[in-house]
């Protein structure tokens, strides 16, 4: 058994507002079609600027300090989120799954892992959750959009693909940090040096070639405001470590 530790605390208030704002999303969408359409494009932007940012500067220098190869595992995690999502489109592509859950397979395995990184992440420095977890959560509302006209997308019924969107994208991240955080809280500093390397190359895969794209796809005006802001945030609270 853990122990309820201001790191498990941490972890369970990060993964759990995760899953608040992508239900946020859902509901957004449901009631507020345009405007929800209109804004995700600004939080998966100011997303990727945390994420990207805080990656470079601060997750993976710090792993490096905990065990020299843990830039190899950021390779390592980078390769990972790029072939696991070219298997899941090659899939969705061969085959149809009752519901349309196919079409959002992706997203749920993201999200189990993003509760992974919670847990990693926040073993290693307060700091370092906070900052890649609030990229994370932003970026839980536009999730929960996408989820959501995806679904309708593959002809899930109006009425319950606000469920199933839930489900799939907002509570498979609690559900990963926590599966996953009795084991972290018990491996060594060298181990989780690896660990966090790897979450590195996961993240800076996740917003170079996810969120970008994705915001691309639906670009505005002044998406590139919201990504340097989320560049801003992350290197001023790095800096000034006012967290």
């Amino acid at each position: 058994m853990f122990e309820f530790s201001n790191t498990f605390i941490w972890v369970s208030m990060f993964a759990i507002a995760a899953a608040v704002v992508n239900g946020l999303g859902i509901l957004a969408i449901i009631k507020y079609r345009e405007w929800a359409e209109r804004s995700k494009s600004y939080f998966m932007c100011f997303a990727a600027g945390m994420l990207i940012s805080s990656s470079l500067i601060l997750t993976l220098p710090k792993a490096i300090q905990k065990n020299v190869y843990a830039g190899l595992f950021a390779l390592f995690g980078f390769l990972f989120m790029f072939f696991s999502n070219k298997l899941i489109k090659y899939y969705t592509k061969k085959k149809e799954v009752a519901f349309g859950i196919t079409a959002v397979e992706g997203i749920g395995i993201h999200s189990f892992i993003d509760g992974i990184i919670y847990a990693v992440t926040f073993q290693f420095s307060i700091l370092i959750g906070i900052l890649v977890s609030i990229g994370l959560v932003v970026h839980e509302f536009a999730e929960g959009v996408i989820t959501y006209l995806m679904l309708i997308k593959g002809g899930v019924n109006k009425k319950i693909a606000g469920v199933y969107a839930f489900f799939i994208a907002g509570l498979t991240t609690p559900i990963g940090a926590f599966v996953i955080y009795p084991f972290v809280s018990k491996i060594k500093e060298s181990e989780l040096g690896l660990m966090l390397g790897f979450v590195a190359g996961v993240l800076i895969y996740i917003s170079a070639s996810h969120l970008l794209p994705e915001a691309r796809e639906y670009e505005k005006k002044h998406s590139s405001i919201a990504f340097l802001a989320g560049v801003g945030l992350a290197v001023f609270i790095v800096l000034t470590k006012v967290l």
